[in-house]
């Protein structure tokens, strides 16, 4: 049976100092934001009913599923077969704000207070993108995944997926401080920019599985 490598940390800081300023940073993010937390919960209230906050199931550390929580920004409209509508007929122009400035991922720093998530690594997707993935990008969850992330602040929705996952990996590999701290300040300028929300053909990101079903048919 072949044996998994297991991620070695790439010093002392993501080993000893990642996990706990991942704590204080989350706790106090909650206490200051808290304000800020109550008005949009109630905006979303007001704007698109209830739930205010919505879990989705997203891979982890070593792919383990966690609910990562979020404020909604969309409607729950759906059409006669009951299936929800395309995300660009049910993103309102609030929802829209709300990606814009990154307000709907405030709920996140519970994930991160809870361990599923760090405040800087690769972002967590979905699980059905779990067996498309190449042995080199399944290494995006050799460790927790982040708020924000080094693909984050390189493009976000603007680029392709395998240029966003080479640099996922490329952050696994390179872990430090004054990385994850120039992410977190290149993080704020965009947000405040309001830069990369969306990709050239949608209001999101391009499904992961057309793209990966193209990729091996072109191979």
């Amino acid at each position: 049976m072949k044996t998994e490598k297991k991620h070695t940390p790439c010093g002392p800081y993501e080993a000893l100092v990642k996990r706990p300023l991942d704590l204080v940073t989350s706790g106090l993010a909650l206490i200051f934001l808290s304000p800020v937390m109550v008005l949009v919960a109630l905006g979303v209230r007001i704007k698109l009913g209830s739930p205010v906050i919505f879990s989705q199931a997203r891979p982890g550390l070593n792919g383990k599923v966690f609910s990562i929580y979020k404020f909604r920004t969309m409607r729950d409209e759906r059409d006669c077969n009951g299936e929800l509508l395309p995300d660009e007929m049910r993103l309102t122009p609030f929802g829209k704000f709300l990606r814009a400035a990154s307000l709907d991922e405030l709920p996140e720093f519970f994930n991160i207070l809870k361990g599923d998530m760090s405040l800087v690594g690769p972002r967590p997707l979905l699980p059905a993108y779990l067996p498309y993935y190449t042995e080199k990008e399944k290494r995006r969850h050799d460790v927790l995944p982040g708020l924000t992330g080094y693909a984050q602040v390189h493009g976000r929705n603007s680029v392709s997926w395998d240029r966003k996952f080479e640099m996922d990996v490329k952050y696994v590999e390179h872990i430090t401080f004054m990385g994850d701290l120039k992410i977190i300040f290149r993080t704020i300028l965009k947000v405040l920019a309001r830069e990369d929300i969306t990709s050239a053909t949608s209001v999101t990101m391009e499904s992961f599985i057309d793209y990966a079903k193209n990729r091996a048919a072109n191979e």
